[in-house]
């Protein structure tokens, strides 16, 4: 774990608005994983950064307790063409605190991750957390995926 600042960027992806309530959002995340991929979402995001997938959790209603949205898209470079069925989102960066969670995603590697998370005092404001699956999780069973908690 540890502190960084993170640049203003800018998304494009799929959403969908979920909450940790009865397990909800462990039904409703995987089904828009298994949308990106089946759709072949990341090659249709327009004005790409690059191929590195984030998995955003913004629009808290008040905290992890209740309902949100969940983005998965890429950076990019504008939000000038935002595709049909699609979302678009910028976000103000700012400062965060880096986890890094390493081993098999099968295995409910980030789930345990965020865990742990949700039992620490860190001062979340609420406003964008994010996972990064970059080149360090194209190996499912050796992943590399860091999540970052905005932070006051």
């Amino acid at each position: 774990m540890n502190n960084v600042k993170v640049e203003p960027f800018k998304v494009i992806g799929i959403s969908v608005r979920t909450t940790n309530e009865n397990g909800q959002a462990g039904k409703d995340i995987p089904v828009l994983w298994e949308k990106m991929i089946s759709e072949d979402i990341l090659n249709a995001i327009p004005n790409k950064v690059d191929r590195t997938i984030y998995s955003i959790y913004t629009d808290y209603e008040k905290d992890h307790t209740r309902p949100y949205t969940t983005v998965l898209g890429c950076k990019v470079e504008n939000l000038d063409t935002i595709p049909e069925g699609m979302v678009g989102y910028s976000f103000e960066g700012g400062a965060y605190v880096k986890f890094t969670a390493k081993g098999d995603l099968s295995k409910d590697l980030v789930i345990n991750e965020w865990m742990e998370i949700w039992q620490m005092d860190l001062g979340r404001i609420f406003t964008a957390d994010f996972e990064i699956y970059g080149e360090k999780a194209q190996n499912p069973s050796d992943a590399e995926v860091d999540i970052l908690i905005a932070v006051k």
